[in-house]
């Protein structure tokens, strides 16, 4: 009985040894797992973004983005006398300790919107034959009314609207609003992300099979394939319900010498409206709807009409409302000018250079001081792409297709930076260099951080604690920025912000100049009817509320004082004085 006690008790410790063993070798493998995948991860990252001419991947492991230089997180108070000669920071400015919480996750959260974009370019796309059935089922299921599959040309577009695109969230239903809004008749879905807007039907019929791209947005549906346009009908998308229209009022002018002549189009009708002349306008694809007495025309701002004087009196009476009574001044000397929703499009046409550029030349400025809509005027006036330091999905889906280009390439006509080291600074040639009242560029900076690039950040956002803390450590980060670029740059045009949206046309011309490009005045004037772009924030929303305190005005106004004297100093213009709050 002792003897097979013993074997039991002997076999029931064995057990528990090897239990022991299986659960370590268990979690062993598991970690090992674990490991192999996240290699492979990093490894994936690495290939997308050397196949599509991103960032490399040294500079995603260093954390190359907005903020990285060590200014971001210096000392909150530094002296900007010493600010003025210093060449680079101490090493205590690099302790983090002291900064914001957010402040020191920035570069985690660039690494990751890296990661989500590199990995959605290099997955796999479905097989480029799809039959032409799954097309029309679908077209069955959205709103507007399926016209078929035609050809498209990028060099000369079919659908010759406004152009949309997004590479996360497009659908059929998507595009058609977006065109239907802007009073387009035509929705046309290319690549499956993006949408192209007319109000003539294509010509050149395709066969439906050859339309194959799934929709970005929604699996299972059509948006059109390469060089091919899924196009919808989408006049009656909201059956019952009125269309918005945007219909701007531009001002009263003094008619040309001959109208015929200056607008392609026209038409006379009795009891005209401004909604009659708007929509006539909209159907012919024109931005411009000119109206005086009972005579409408259609058209651009050109060198003839270029909306730059504008007149008031009694010659211009505008009406109060736009369903009735005369639209504008009887026929004579002056005319009632409207933007139509149409997107002028004479300058949207935008191409890599052909040939890399000789010189590497940077659009720097600190966040929030205007760059992306730098880069909107200089892409439209130019026609080319601009390229980035870092890599903005949300930039890239409206347009900027010069953010996954390799910011190396040459290929772009300029590269943003927000950087401020002086070894970013020296490897560009030349620079135009933006600056922004920093009051402005603060508040947009922090709305962008807690709202993206169209919102706004929250009343619990600004009451919060992160508030004097954005400022302390931003604010001597905008001087030092421009410092620096005046201290380290070799070749530099500096503009200011205000100047640019004061007059636009003459600092554009500046701009391009020192590009080494030239541009037609007819595109220039397509620029400035398009000045706004895609990201421009709504006034609606605006704080009424003053954030900075007396504090943070005092501590901001020295750092003005010393960008000031230092652009003087290298024969620039100092800065606009609306900067310091009288």
């Amino acid at each position: 009985m002792a003897k097979a006690f013993f074997r039991l008790q002997k076999f029931l410790r064995r057990t528990q040894f090897l239990l022991f063993f299986l659960t370590a070798a268990y979690l062993m493998a598991g970690s090992l797992l674990l490991l192999q995948r996240s290699r492979l991860v990093v490894q994936q990252g690495s290939r997308g973004t050397s196949a599509n001419q991103a960032l490399p991947a040294s500079d995603v492991v260093m954390g190359v983005g907005i903020g990285v230089d060590a200014r971001t997180v210096q000392n909150p108070r530094p002296s900007p006398r010493l600010l003025a000669g210093m060449e680079v920071l101490p090493e205590s400015a690099l302790d983090q300790r002291h900064s914001p919480r957010w402040l020191m996750s920035r570069n985690s959260e660039l690494r990751q919107l890296r990661r989500r974009w590199f990995h959605r370019f290099i997955d796999e796309q479905e097989p480029a034959q799809m039959k032409g059935s799954k097309a029309m089922e679908h077209a069955a299921e959205s709103k507007g009314t399926y016209i078929g599959c035609f050809s498209d040309d990028s060099r000369e577009r079919t659908l010759k609207g406004a152009v949309f695109y997004d590479l996360r969230k497009m659908t059929v239903s998507h595009c058609q609003e977006a065109c239907a809004e802007r009073a387009y008749t035509y929705a046309g879905l290319a690549y499956g992300a993006e949408c192209y807007c007319g109000n003539k039907l294509p010509t050149a019929a395709a066969k439906p099979e050859e339309c194959n791209s799934e929709c970005k947005g929604e699996k299972g549906s059509v948006c059109g394939g390469v060089n091919r346009l899924s196009v919808y009908r989408v006049e009656d998308l909201r059956a019952g319900a009125k269309r918005r229209r945007n219909v701007i009022y531009r001002g009263c002018f003094r008619a040309p010498e001959n109208l015929t002549d200056t607008f392609p189009a026209s038409l006379i009708q009795p009891n005209l409206t401004v909604e009659m002349c708007s929509e006539f306008c909209s159907k012919k694809e024109f931005p411009l709807a000119v109206i005086r007495g009972t005579e409408c025309y259609c058209g651009y701002p050109t060198r003839r009409f270029t909306l730059h004087d504008g007149a008031e009196g009694p010659r211009c009476r505008r009406p109060h409302n736009g369903s009735g009574g005369a639209a504008g001044p009887a026929a004579g000397s002056h005319c009632l000018v409207y933007q139509t929703p149409v997107q002028d499009t004479r300058c949207t046409d935008r191409k890599f250079l052909t040939t890399k550029s000789k010189g590497f030349v940077a659009l720097s400025s600190f966040p929030g001081a205007g760059n992306t809509w730098a880069r909107h005027l200089i892409e439209h006036a130019t026609g080319y792409y601009t390229g980035s330091y870092y890599f903005d999905g949300t930039l890239y889906n409206k347009g900027f297709k010069g953010e996954k280009d390799h910011w190396r390439s040459r290929r772009t006509i300029c590269v943003k930076t927000h950087e401020s080291g002086k070894t970013e600074i020296e490897m560009f040639d030349s620079a135009i260099l933006l600056i922004r009242n920093p009051y402005k560029s603060l508040v947009a900076e922090f709305n962008r951080k807690y709202a993206g690039h169209l919102g706004y950040a929250t009343d619990r956002n600004w009451q919060s604690k992160e508030w004097p803390d954005f400022v302390n450590s931003y604010a001597s980060w905008w001087a030092s920025h421009v410092l620096d670029w005046l201290k380290y740059g070799k070749r530099l045009l500096v503009i200011h912000y205000e100047d640019l949206k004061q007059s636009l046309i003459p600092k554009l011309k500046e701009m391009v100049e020192f590009l080494n490009m030239t541009v037609t005045e007819d595109r220039l004037l397509c620029v400035e009817n398009n000045r706004d772009g895609n990201f421009k924030r709504s006034g609606a929303k605006q704080k009424d509320f003053e954030p900075f305190t007396q504090e943070m005005k005092d501590l901001i106004n020295r750092y003005i004082l010393t960008v000031d004297e230092a652009l003087r100093r290298r024969n620039f213009t100092g800065l606009p004085r609306e900067y310091v709050p009288r």
